[in-house]
C-alpha cells in the first residue's frame, strides 16, 4: 500500500487559501512527509495527500480534485478519490495503484489553479506544481526538503535517478515567481525560500 499508517492530527494555513498538514512516515524510517491543500471558489484540492485526522479533514471541506507531483507519492489519493468522489490528475509515469482520471503534461494547468513545472532529477516523471497568485506559491515535491538544522537539503541523492538533473531542476526553480516553498518532507519556507534554495546549491555540489 502506497498510504502511511499514521495520522497527521494538525492542519496549518500557510497562507489564504493554502494549507499544509504533515506527520512522521514509518515507511521512510519516520522522517517527515507533508501534504498541502488549495481552496478555490469554494473548491479544495489536495497535493500528495497524507492521512489526516478526521475532524480536521471535515474542516477543509470537501476535495474535489487530487493532484500528484509524481508516481510515489500516490499516499491517500485513492482512498480520497472514494471517499469524495474526486478526480486524480497525475503525470504519464510508471504503473500505479489504481489507474488515475486524468494525466497531464508539464505547462498545464490543473485544478485550483496549479500550473505543471516539469522537475526531473528524482526520476523523469517528476513535476512541482505553480500556484500564481498574488504571493506565488511553489508545491515541490522530491528535489529538496527541510534539513535537521532547518534549512535545505537535497533529498537524499542516492534515491535520485539522475542527480545532476536534479540540481539542474532546482536551479531552474529560482527563475519561477514565487515567495512561498511547500515541501513535500518538511515543513513550508515562508522567509526567503528562494535565498534558501541559493545557499544550499553554493553549498552542495550534485
Amino acid at each position: 500500500m502506497t498510504e502511511p499508517r499514521a495520522v497527521a492530527t494538525d492542519v496549518v494555513r500557510v497562507v489564504p487559501g493554502v494549507w499544509h498538514w504533515r506527520l512522521s512516515d514509518e515507511r521512510i524510517g519516520g522522517a517527515t512527509s507533508a501534504a498541502h491543500a488549495v481552496e478555490e471558489a469554494g473548491r479544495v484540492v489536495v497535493i500528495d495527500p497524507l492521512p489526516l485526522a478526521e475532524e480536521k479533514l471535515e474542516r477543509l471541506g470537501p476535495i474535489t480534485a487530487v493532484c500528484l507531483t509524481a508516481q510515489c507519492h500516490q499516499r491517500s489519493a485513492w482512498r480520497y478519490r472514494a471517499r469524495f468522489g474526486a478526480k486524480v490528475w497525475a503525470p504519464e509515469t510508471r504503473p500505479m495503484e489504481e489507474e488515475p482520471d486524468e494525466r497531464y503534461r508539464a505547462g498545464d494547468m490543473l485544478p485550483g489553479g496549479l500550473r505543471v513545472v516539469h522537475t526531473p532529477g528524482p526520476e523523469e516523471a517528476h513535476y512541482s506544481f505553480l500556484l500564481e497568485r498574488e504571493q506565488g506559491v511553489l508545491f515541490c515535491s522530491d528535489l529538496v526538503m527541510e534539513g535537521a538544522d532547518g534549512g535545505l537539503e537535497f533529498v537524499p541523492l542516492e534515491y535520485h535517478d539522475d542527480p545532476a538533473e536534479t540540481r539542474r531542476s532546482v536551479e531552474r526553480l529560482l527563475g519561477l515567481p514565487f515567495t512561498v516553498l511547500c515541501l513535500d518532507h518538511g515543513a513550508p519556507v515562508t522567509d526567503d525560500p528562494k535565498g534558501a534554495l541559493r545557499a544550499l546549491l553554493a553549498g552542495t555540489t550534485a
